[in-house]
């Protein structure tokens, strides 16, 4: 059986898939669009395995089928945890760290987050082929193209040749964007992070799949205005629906899909939810109270725009892919991924 929104193909014929686009992307066609090699500095470049690793990119592909056929929350997962990685201490892994308590994965923001077993796998059947070649940070952010892909998404070439951090503190993540931040704090982060206001809206657009927990939307159903009142943004008909899901002092641990349109397809319905007043958490729906956040909204909503979200999300996690990588002699290639190397388990 076949997960809703997943590739209707066997194993070989996804993973063959993947190559030829591979392929394409490494020169056999001109890539459909130069900026994703834009951003491609800091010794990051696309191939980077090719020679020393040439079954990389496929082992995780395949990885992360397996998982997903299991589990149809881990696109999702891995989705959002590259974005979680690279908004901390840039994408080097540090996410993945078992820190206890005191690692990053505990900050509130972080709450939630999950798929660290489908990265240990992959990890794992890497260092068999190639022992101490592939980063952790890049099989993250390889995941996370390839649960774009397998939910109906764009394939997009991800440069890679990153070396993983050695440092996971929860205070760190202090400044991670979260949902209940204010417009003007989202656009502070993100520009802290070289993000445009453009690059706000297609990276929170990654909420067209997966879920959230009560846990998240709590203030805005029973506690956003005085008195009490919740969120005036959100649809009238659809606020009960809201409540139903998430009573008040329920179970905060509920979950419910950040798209309940279209929640296992990768698609433009989020940002119609935002502009319809559908949007399940803060953040999504403060995207249309700014002129300029609700201007790039808008123009994906029609058809031309509709046409041109893949590519521009793509661009826009390679862009992210960038943020504080660590090259060369920096970092290190860890043998496992929730520990750094030296440090007993």
């Amino acid at each position: 059986m076949v997960e809703k929104g997943l590739k209707k193909i066997g194993d070989m014929q996804f993973l063959d898939t993947l190559h030829v686009k591979a392929d394409t992307y490494l020169g056999v066609h001109q890539p459909s669009f130069s900026t994703l090699f834009r951003f491609s500095q800091g010794e990051l470049r696309v191939g980077f395995y090719s020679r020393t690793c040439p079954q990389a990119e496929s082992i995780v592909s395949s990885v992360v089928r397996e998982a997903t056929l299991s589990n149809p929350r881990t696109p999702a997962l891995l989705l959002r945890m590259q974005f979680h990685d690279c908004m901390v201490e840039g994408c080097d892994g540090s996410i993945l760290i078992d820190n206890g308590n005191a690692g990053e994965r505990m900050a509130t923001g972080n709450q939630g987050l999950g798929g660290f077993d489908v990265i240990d796998k992959a990890k794992a059947m890497l260092e068999r082929v190639c022992k101490g070649v592939v980063s952790c940070s890049d099989i993250v952010a390889l995941a996370a193209r390839d649960a774009v892909f397998l939910r109906n998404g764009p394939f997009y070439q991800v440069p890679t040749g990153r070396r993983d951090g050695r440092v996971s503190d929860i205070s760190h993540a202090a400044n991670i964007p979260e949902a209940g931040d204010s417009i003007q704090l989202l656009k502070s982060k993100f520009r802290q992070k070289g993000l445009s206001d453009r690059d706000l809206v297609l990276l929170s657009a990654a909420h067209t799949i997966g879920t959230t927990a009560c846990f998240f939307i709590e203030t805005r159903l029973y506690n956003f205005t005085r008195g009490g009142g919740s969120d005036p943004a959100i649809d009238p008909d659809f606020l009960p629906k809201l409540k139903a899901k998430c009573p008040f002092r329920g179970d905060i641990n509920v979950r419910l899909p950040l798209d309940p349109v279209t929640e296992e397809t990768f698609d433009v319905q989020i940002l119609r939810n935002i502009r319809d007043g559908l949007a399940v958490i803060e953040s999504d729906a403060r995207l249309y109270d700014d002129r300029a956040t609700k201007r790039v909204v808008d123009s994906y909503i029609g058809q031309r725009g509709s046409s041109a979200f893949g590519q521009d999300f793509a661009e826009a996690m390679v862009k992210m892919g960038n943020i504080g990588v660590k090259t060369g002699s920096q970092g290190e290639i860890r043998r496992i991924c929730t520990a750094v190397n030296g440090v007993p388990l």
